[in-house]
C-alpha cells in the first residue's frame, strides 16, 4: 500500500515527474473546474487501468497504444457527457481541456508502466492514486489563485471587507496563466530543496 501513496508525495506525477503540467496551468485559475478537472483524470486514470489490466494479454503489442487510447477515449467520453448533463457551467470553463484528458501524459505513463504488466486490483489503486496525486495539485494550485486573486473560495467570499479596508487589493497576476507556472514551478522547487 506504500507504494500506492507515493504519488500523493514523494513521486507525484506534476511536481516530481513533471507530467501533465499544461492542464493543471489552464484549469486552476478557480477552485472549482480545478477540482471538477481533478476528479475525472483520477476517474478516466483509475477506471482505464484497470481495463487495460483485465485485457492485457489479449493486447497484440504492435496495437497496444491504440488500444489504449481507445479505452481512455471511452473513459473520457463518458465523464465529458457527465459534465455537461450535471455541471454545464463549469463544463464550458472546462472546455477542450477535457477532451485533452486522453493524451494526458499521466493516464498513458500508468498504462504502459503499470497497467500493462500488473493484475486489475493493484492497477486501479495505481491509476486512482496517481489521478489522485495530480487533484492534489491542481487543488492546492487553484485555492491560491482564487483566494489571492479574487478574494473567493469555490465562487463565495473568504477574506473579510477588513482586509480591502486596509488596502488589500486582489492579486490580478494570480487570475493569469503565467501565476499558475509560477506557482506550480514554486512547488517542483520546494520539493526538490527539501529533498537535496
Amino acid at each position: 500500500m506504500k507504494k500506492f501513496l507515493e504519488p500523493l508525495s514523494k513521486n507525484n506525477p506534476i511536481i516530481v515527474q513533471t507530467l501533465g503540467v499544461c492542464s493543471a496551468l489552464a484549469v486552476t485559475a478557480q477552485l472549482k473546474p480545478a477540482v471538477v478537472m481533478a476528479a475525472a483524470v483520477t476517474v478516466v486514470c483509475a477506471f482505464s487501468n484497470l481495463i487495460i489490466s483485465l485485457i492485457r494479454n489479449t493486447i497484440p503489442p504492435r496495437i497496444r497504444i491504440v488500444v489504449q487510447l481507445v479505452v481512455v477515449s471511452f473513459f473520457v467520453i463518458l465523464v465529458d457527457q457527465f459534465l455537461q448533463a450535471y455541471l454545464y457551467e463549469t463544463s464550458k470553463m472546462l472546455s477542450v481541456f477535457v477532451g485533452l484528458i486522453i493524451t494526458n501524459c499521466i493516464i498513458m505513463g500508468r498504462l504502459e508502466a503499470f497497467a500493462l504488466s500488473h493484475k486489475p486490483l493493484p492497477s486501479f489503486l495505481d491509476g486512482l492514486f496517481n489521478g489522485l496525486g495530480y487533484g492534489l495539485v491542481l487543488v492546492a494550485v487553484g485555492v491560491v489563485r482564487e483566494v489571492l486573486g479574487q478574494g473567493t473560495l469555490w465562487g463565495y467570499p473568504v477574506l473579510s471587507d477588513k482586509f480591502y479596508t486596509l488596502g488589500y487589493m486582489n492579486n490580478g497576476l494570480m487570475v493569469l496563466p503565467p501565476m499558475a507556472l509560477i506557482l506550480v514551478g514554486s512547488l517542483i522547487w520546494i520539493k526538490n530543496a527539501r529533498q537535496s
